[in-house]
C-alpha cells in the first residue's frame, strides 16, 4: 500500500466524510477492503479536521494522529490514541443518519484529572468514563435531529449510548451495550 501524504488524508472536502461508513452493517466492523473517512469540529477549540483514518481496511497511521489531536482533552491539551472501532462506530452512524455535516465534538479523550473534576460536579459523569482510554465520544451533528441521532445509535447496539437532550449531545462507546439518559 502506498503512502499517504498529509495532503491527501487531511482533505477539506466534507462530501469524502459521509462516504466511509457506507460499506457497514450496523454495530460491525468496517469491511476488510472499506475506506473509513470521518469529519470532526471540535466545538471547544475550532478545529476541524476531515481524514481518511482507514484505507483498503487497514488504518493510516498520519490520520489517526490528526483524529486523536483534534479529540484531545481540550482542558489539559493531552493526546492519547482513540481506539479504531469508536471511529468505525462513528462512520457507520454517520452513514446510518445521512450525514453531510462533520460530527460536532463536545468531549472526545478526558485525561483522569479532567474527569476527576467533571465528576466531581456532576452525577452525569462516571468516575472511571470510558473517556479516558480513548473509547467514547459525546457528539451532535447540525443536519440530524438529536433524538434521530440518538435512535441511529441505540439501533446499532455496538456499545453505550447515553441521551442528553438538555445538553444537546449523544455519547456513544465501544463498551458493553447499554443505555441511559441525563440531563
Amino acid at each position: 500500500m502506498l503512502q499517504k501524504s498529509r495532503r491527501d488524508i487531511l482533505r477539506t472536502g466534507l462530501g469524502a466524510a459521509i462516504l466511509g461508513g457506507a460499506a457497514m452493517a450496523a454495530g460491525s466492523s468496517l469491511a476488510n477492503n472499506a475506506t473509513g473517512r470521518l469529519a470532526f469540529h471540535n466545538l471547544h477549540t475550532g478545529e476541524s479536521l476531515t481524514a481518511v483514518y482507514r484505507d483498503g481496511g487497514a488504518l493510516v497511521p498520519d490520520a489517526l494522529d490528526a483524529v486523536n489531536h483534534v479529540l484531545r482533552d481540550y482542558r489539559t491539551g493531552e493526546v492519547h490514541p482513540i481506539d479504531p472501532r469508536l471511529l468505525d462506530l462513528l462512520a457507520a452512524l454517520s452513514a446510518r443518519v445521512d450525514t453531510r455535516s462533520p460530527i460536532q465534538v463536545i468531549s472526545g479523550y478526558r485525561s483522569p484529572a479532567t474527569n476527576a473534576m467533571l465528576h466531581a460536579h456532576s452525577d452525569g459523569v462516571a468516575k472511571s468514563s470510558l473517556h479516558m482510554k480513548g473509547l467514547a465520544i459525546d457528539i451532535r451533528l447540525a443536519d440530524v435531529d438529536l433524538s434521530r441521532l440518538h435512535g441511529a445509535a441505540l439501533s446499532m447496539t455496538a456499545g453505550g449510548v447515553g441521551y442528553y437532550p438538555t445538553s444537546d449531545f449523544v455519547h456513544v462507546d465501544v463498551g458493553a451495550v447499554r443505555r441511559w439518559s441525563g440531563a
